[in-house]
């Protein structure tokens, strides 16, 4: 049989006749919708870093409306160009559904990263409290948060139990609370405890003069009572000062000549 190529030629011609001007056009409008989506890019990451975004939401923010909006150009790209999408958008959703499920867990701390960079229930330098871990948040990914102890051990944290748990933030107030516990026996008059104490705390200069501190009876038992010491101090350097003043008290209630059952 012999191979028509004069046929061959006029299918040829027709499809281009047919085709190719959508292909054209898919692919003018692909090269300026690139183009534009770039410069968008630029443009959206200028005006982040104006408006001081944290800088991993920012980067994440930037990616991922230009992929995003990639992702749609190029569809509609393809579909001015007739081409049928039908059986890859049901790959694309199968592969999506898959990934969904296989790393629920780390997508579980990436959104709580993200809300965590948004919504700031801590920062980065706050003193915070949470999984049993008390120390100085020193950065927030993510994925994860890490947190400083006081003993100067490193903790990464994923987002997710941050973020589902009670997390206590010690420095968002400015100023904390020590409380002072003093168990005496009956022998020792209440007066002359107060007078010491009143030394004592006006010998330390990081105690804040606002609120005031106060010191009073709290608790009365068959052979010792209680008193209670309140002072304000501020977040940063809280443990440091706490020390400070537990050792003064010690001190001045030393040379007053009183002796402590217990202090905590």
């Amino acid at each position: 049989m012999k191979f028509d190529w004069k046929d061959l030629g006029d299918r040829a011609l027709n499809w281009i006749i047919t085709h190719g001007p959508k292909i054209i056009i898919g692919f003018i409008v692909l090269i300026v919708g690139f183009w534009l989506i770039r410069v968008f890019g630029r443009v959206l990451r200028k005006t982040m870093e104006r408006r001081s975004f944290n800088p991993s939401l920012r980067y994440f923010l930037q990616n991922l409306v230009v992929v995003t909006l990639q992702i749609l150009l190029l569809i509609f790209g393809l579909g001015l160009m007739g081409v049928e999408l039908t059986f890859l958008t049901a790959i694309f959703a199968g592969l999506t559904v898959a990934a969904g499920l296989a790393l629920s867990g780390t997508l579980n701390n990436f959104v709580s990263g993200i809300l965590i960079l948004i919504l700031h229930p801590y920062r980065v330098g706050d003193n915070i409290i949470s999984q049993g871990q008390e120390g100085k948040v020193q950065s927030i990914q993510l994925f994860y948060t890490i947190i400083l102890t006081y003993d100067n051990k490193t903790i990464i944290v994923p987002n997710g139990q941050l973020s589902n748990n009670v997390t206590i933030n010690l420095s968002r107030e400015g100023d904390r609370r020590l409380d002072v516990e003093l168990k005496l026996s009956y022998g020792i008059e209440y007066e002359d405890v107060k007078r010491l104490v009143d030394d004592a705390v006006k010998s330390v200069e990081n105690i804040l003069h606002e609120p005031k501190y106060r010191v009073g009876v709290t608790k009365l038992e068959a052979d010792k009572y209680t008193v209670e010491i309140n002072m304000w101090l501020n977040a940063d350097g809280y443990r440091d000062s706490s020390m400070v003043i537990h050792e003064r008290i010690m001190e001045k209630l030393k040379q007053g000549g009183i002796k402590l059952p217990g202090i905590s």
